[in-house]
C-alpha cells in the first residue's frame, strides 16, 4: 500500500529538530530508523501530517566515554550499538541484547532509541535499560532533561516524552568490578518478538551474589523489574538461584496473545530467569 501524503522535514540538528516537531504539532511523527514506523505507514495505520527524519542529526550518532558512564546517541544503529568497543567493555547486556532483535538488515536500520521510544514491551532493550538504571535525555522547547529509566515507560507504546519532545542520548551507568550480565529471550521463530526475554545483572562477592538486578520483556505493558527475585538473591549462593527465580513472575500481569498465555508468559519468565541469572554468574 501507499502512504498517505505527508510534509517531510529532514533536520541537522537537535535544535532543529526539536523547532520541526514543535511546528508539526499533535500529528507530527518523528522517523528514526524507520522499522516500526514505515510498515504502519504503509498500511494507513498511521497517517502523520509532517514527518521529521532525525537521519542527518549527526550529534544524535555514536557512543562516547563520560566519565562515570557511557553515552549512546539516540539514532545510533542497533549494529553500530552491538560492535561498540565502549559498549562491549561497560555495558556487554546491551550487546547481548542487541543481537537478538530481529535480523542483520534491521540491525543495520533500526536505532537504539527508536527501539527505546517506540516503547514496545515485546522490545529487548527496555528490560535491558531499567536493568542497568539507565538515564534518558530528552530535548525540548524548554531545553534539555533527564529521565530514569524507571519513569521513562509509562504504558503500551507509551513513554515520559512530551509530543515536543526528542531523545537524544541515553545514558548508561558503568559498573563497577565483579558484575556479569546475560540476556535470555524466548521467542516462537527465529528474529521475533520476544514472547518473554529477561536481561540479568549480577554482581558476585566473595563467591555468594551481593546485588542482583532483574528486567523482564513482555511481562506485562511495560519493561518490569522482577524485584521478589533481586531481593531472594541478595546474600544468596549459586544454589538458590532456582528458588528464587520461581518468584520472577510476582505481581506481573503478562498478555495473553496468540504467541502465549498469560500463564505460559509466567512460566517462561521463571525459567529464563533461572538461566539468565546462572548464565551470569557462569554456571
Amino acid at each position: 500500500m501507499i502512504p498517505a501524503p505527508f510534509e517531510y522535514v529532514r533536520p541537522s540538528s537537535v535544535a532543529e529538530a526539536v523547532s520541526a516537531i514543535g511546528a508539526a504539532g499533535e500529528d507530527g511523527k518523528i522517523l528514526a530508523g524507520g522499522q516500526s514506523l514505515i510498515p504502519v505507514l504503509r498500511l494507513r495505520l498511521a497517517y502523520p501530517t509532517t514527518l521529521v527524519d532525525l537521519g542527518r542529526v549527526a550529534e544524535m550518532q555514536g557512543v562516547r566515554d563520560d566519565g562515570d558512564a557511557i553515552v549512546i546517541g539516540a539514532m545510533t544503529t542497533h549494529h553500530d550499538v552491538m560492535h561498540d568497543p565502549l559498549v562491549a567493555e561497560h555495558a556487554p547486556l546491551i550487546a547481548q541484547a542487541t543481537g537478538t532483535i530481529a535480523d542483520p538488515q534491521v540491525r543495520h536500520r533500526g536505532t537504539f532509541g527508536g527501539a527505546l521510544s517506540h516503547a514496545d514491551p515485546a522490545g529487548d532493550l527496555g528490560a535491558v535499560a531499567l536493568a542497568l538504571g539507565c538515564e534518558f535525555v530528552a530535548s525540548g522547547p524548554g531545553g534539555e532533561r533527564r529521565i530514569a529509566a524507571s519513569e521513562f515507560f509509562h504504558d503500551y507504546l507509551t513513554t515520559a516524552l512530551a509530543p515536543d519532545e526528542v531523545l537524544t542520548q541515553v545514558r548508561v551507568p558503568k559498573l563497577g568490578a565483579g558484575w556479569s550480565s546475560h540476556y535470555e529471550k524466548f521467542n516462537r521463530v527465529a528474529q521475533a518478538w520476544s514472547i518473554v526475554g529477561v536481561a540479568a545483572l549480577v554482581r558476585r562477592d566473595n563467591g555468594s551474589i551481593a546485588e542482583a538486578r532483574i528486567g523482564l520483556t513482555n511481562m506485562g505493558s511495560t519493561p518490569v523489574r522482577a524485584a521478589a527475585v533481586e531481593s531472594a538473591l541478595a546474600g544468596a549462593d549459586v544454589g538458590s538461584v532456582a528458588a528464587a527465580a520461581e518468584h520472577a513472575a510476582d505481581g506481573t500481569n503478562p498478555p495473553s496473545d496468540l504467541s502465549g498465555q498469560a500463564d505460559y508468559r509466567q512460566h517462561l519468565a521463571r525459567v529464563l530467569t533461572k538461566r539468565a541469572v546462572l548464565a551470569a554468574v557462569g554456571s
